[in-house]
């Protein structure tokens, strides 16, 4: 995974113009992939089983609801001494915005086998996308931030960290009636071995500045 740069070193990072299309481009892919996820109705990732269940319950757009939760998932970085970078501020809107116009361009299907077209082609374009905003190395999202920051703070791996996470939001979202199926497992196998294959071929050499060695 691309190292970590404070924000100022973001800005001054060397092949910026394509940094910034990358990450604005694989944050837009990762809210139309979550929208075919969504439509395939075959179940959703934990997070987006929260969201799902707040959006119903709220009466919200479900991408409205993406971008107050990353919000104020945000904020609990204060106490964890997280820096946020431009990356993470734009996920918090980018994605949410992108989520909703994927909605409104992409009808609800009924036959299955659309269904679980818009499944894995969902999952395999999060893992693309994912890759492609991390691999710009302007920060990482809110959720991710919030994970790495308990790891930090706790010294818990981030095994157990993330997967106590995912299980308190994916009981929360099921409690409020978000979509649990086989795509919630699909998502949890798959999304892993996607981003880390996909990353080596979206990766952004870095130039390092003098006495530091050049990230690969």
């Amino acid at each position: 995974m691309p190292p970590e740069l404070s924000p100022l070193r973001q800005l001054r990072t060397g092949r910026l113009p394509r940094r910034l299309v990358q990450l604005y481009a694989g944050l837009a892919l990762y809210g139309f992939s979550m929208a075919l996820v969504l439509r395939a109705d075959l179940g959703l990732d934990p997070w987006d089983v929260l969201h799902q269940g707040l959006s119903e319950q709220l009466g919200w757009s479900f991408g409205t609801v993406v971008i107050v939760v990353g919000a104020l998932v945000l904020l609990l970085w204060v106490p964890l001494r997280q820096r946020p970078g431009l990356g993470t501020v734009s996920n918090v809107v980018v994605i949410g915005v992108a989520v909703d116009a994927g909605l409104a361009v992409l009808p609800p299907v009924d036959s299955l086998p659309v269904r679980i077209g818009l499944l894995v082609g969902g999952v395999v374009l999060n893992g693309l996308a994912g890759a492609t905003y991390l691999a710009s190395a302007f920060g990482a999202g809110p959720r991710d931030g919030l994970m790495t920051g308990l790891v930090t703070r706790t010294g818990r791996s981030v095994r157990l960290v993330r997967t106590c996470l995912e299980l308190t939001v994916l009981a929360v979202g099921l409690l409020l009636g978000g979509t649990v199926g086989v795509g919630t497992v699909l998502y949890a196998v798959a999304i892993g071995p996607l981003v880390q294959l996909f990353l080596p071929l979206v990766a952004v050499r870095l130039p390092a500045r003098e006495g530091e060695p050049v990230p690969a």
